[in-house]
């Protein structure tokens, strides 16, 4: 049994994939290692955490998610990240996130600097009449019975009070990491993330 990080990292140059890995050594160098590898953008870590055994883990991990691995060779999962954080929060003896996300941001301030404008250019922030969900819909919280109802382009009303998505899925989950919002709320059974890509999927 070895004491290790499991992390879940993402990319903005390869959307709707995460790779799920761990290392037993700094894992800002094994990010590092990762950028050096031909990848146009450098990986951003969506989470990490220090765990009891980093090996069974990660063969949890891809047992848990083998049917949406994108190559048997490679530790990439067709998935949402939200899915594979909720995991491993879980199985976490201490979160390695914030300390690991500030480390890697003094790593290459020119890559960080490519990222943030990456993201600015590829595609808008979310509108709730792009995804066909007008005012006065009914979002369902994926983690509890909640609801919220949409009020405007792109905020929703909770408990008398107006949210972004992201603002009311930190409320919420009582989490305090970065996350998603879109991957928190459901509109007729159907996931915002989910629908997001689909109504974006045509332009890129």
């Amino acid at each position: 049994m070895t004491e290790g990080i499991v992390y879940v990292l993402t990319n903005p140059a390869m959307p709707k994939m995460v790779k799920i890995g761990r290392t037993g050594r700094d894992i800002d160098e094994r990010l590092s290692q990762l950028y050096s590898t031909g990848v146009p953008l450098p990986f951003e870590c969506a989470y990490a955490a220090r765990v009891a055994d980093m090996d069974k883990v990660e063969k949890a991990f891809h047992n848990a998610f083998g049917p949406y691995r994108v190559n048997p060779k490679r530790e990439f999962f067709s998935i949402d990240p939200e899915q594979a954080i909720g995991l491993l929060d879980l199985m976490k003896l201490e979160d390695m996130t914030p300390a690991v996300q500030e480390e890697a941001s003094l790593v290459d301030v020119e890559a960080k600097a490519a990222v943030e404008k990456f993201k600015k250019s590829r595609r808008p922030n979310l509108r709730f009449s792009k995804l066909g969900i007008p005012v006065g819909a009914t979002l369902q919280f994926t983690e509890g019975d909640q609801t919220c109802q949409v009020v405007s382009r792109k905020h929703v009303e909770y408990d008398g009070k107006q949210w972004s998505m992201t603002g009311l899925a930190h409320h919420l989950t009582g989490l305090s990491r970065a996350l998603r919002g879109s991957s928190y709320f459901r509109y007729e059974g159907e996931l915002l993330s989910d629908l997001y890509e689909e109504a974006y999927a045509e332009e890129d």
